[in-house]
């Protein structure tokens, strides 16, 4: 099975055991998809990610984080640019997701990062997603 966009099969996944309630969620591993569970993990929106070696490309699950009365931490989990319309935003142009509650997910020169830290940086880049 070929995936034109591995990114949006990872958020789609993550969507889908969030409605679930799943623990864990596995998905296909690539760099961009490991930078966003790391970003995610940082930010608070999912209790962990680790990568499996399975001998081919390899595999991430990534462990879902619930409240203390099992409602999902993740509301919304969108995806910005895609393949076919790529959405790229300047450092004054980056959204604040819900007045700094969600977190949008660039991919800028200096790596995948949040809103937060490409506006410390100062930079702009590929505007990946936004949850909150």
């Amino acid at each position: 099975m070929s995936l034109s966009d591995p990114v949006a099969d990872m958020l789609t996944r993550i969507r889908n055991g969030v409605m679930v309630n799943a623990k864990n969620v596995t998905i296909k591993s690539s760099k961009i998809c490991v930078n966003i569970a790391r970003v995610l993990r940082d930010e608070g929106f999912i209790e962990d990610y680790s990568v499996i070696d399975d001998g081919k490309q390899g595999l991430l699950r990534v462990t879902l984080k619930y409240g203390s009365n099992g409602e999902p931490v993740i509301q919304q989990l969108k995806r910005e640019s895609k393949p076919g319309k790529r959405v790229y935003r300047g450092v004054r142009e980056l959204p604040r997701v819900l007045d700094g509650l969600g977190v949008a997910i660039v991919s800028t020169s200096k790596g995948v990062m949040s809103d937060k830290q490409a506006r410390e940086n100062n930079v702009g880049g590929e505007l990946i997603c936004t949850v909150y």
